[in-house]
């Protein structure tokens, strides 16, 4: 029987999921969401042999970093955003910081950084779709330990100078992430 494993970073973006569903927050940031995703797998799954049967639901908000991306998608690609892979590779090192999803989503950009604009989004853009803060750091726990994992972002802002008022602009998000998950059917399977 297949179990649902539902987690997001902050309670805003959950306002409108179930009530009786698996949820866990991992709180803001990657090291947080990979300790917390990694502790939540682990506790309901210890046995990898039965890893199969649990699926995780990265769920929660995004900033767009191209113009008209709006609404619910479910990322194809996710990238850590944070890696300066060409100094790495000078040095070296073999550079793991994308992890392929499926499907043919917009590609994701995670870091430990809040994007509201200016040079940084614009070099961003030019790599990824979306950006947020966790979903990177969730999909290596379940690469790791060999869990299934549904990633699903709704753009909450356009990660320019508006997105400092995320607090508020999340509301929105909750609400067309709560009727995602409603009308996906996620639960049932």
């Amino acid at each position: 029987m297949q179990k649902l494993l539902v987690l997001a970073a902050h309670p805003l973006e959950t306002k409108y999921l179930p009530d009786d569903i698996d949820l866990v927050l991992t709180g803001v940031g990657m090291s947080a969401a990979a300790v917390r995703a990694t502790e939540a797998v682990l506790t309901r799954c210890p046995d990898p042999a039965r890893r199969h049967e649990l699926t995780v639901l990265n769920i929660g908000s995004a900033g767009a970093l191209k113009d008209g991306l709006s609404g619910v998608h479910e990322p194809s690609r996710v990238i850590n955003r944070d890696v300066d892979e060409d100094l790495l590779r000078t040095a070296g090192f073999t550079v793991d910081n994308v992890i392929e999803l499926g499907g043919t989503g917009p590609v994701l950009a995670t870091g430990d950084s809040f994007v509201a604009g200016g040079a940084v989004r614009d070099a961003l853009a030019a790599r990824a779709d979306l950006v947020d803060m966790e979903g990177y750091a969730v999909a290596v726990a379940c690469r790791h330990l060999g869990v299934r994992l549904r990633m699903v972002k709704h753009v909450s802002d356009a990660a320019d100078e508006a997105a400092l008022a995320w607090d508020e602009l999340v509301e929105v998000s909750a609400r067309d992430l709560g009727r995602w998950f409603r009308e996906s059917g996620i639960a049932g399977s």
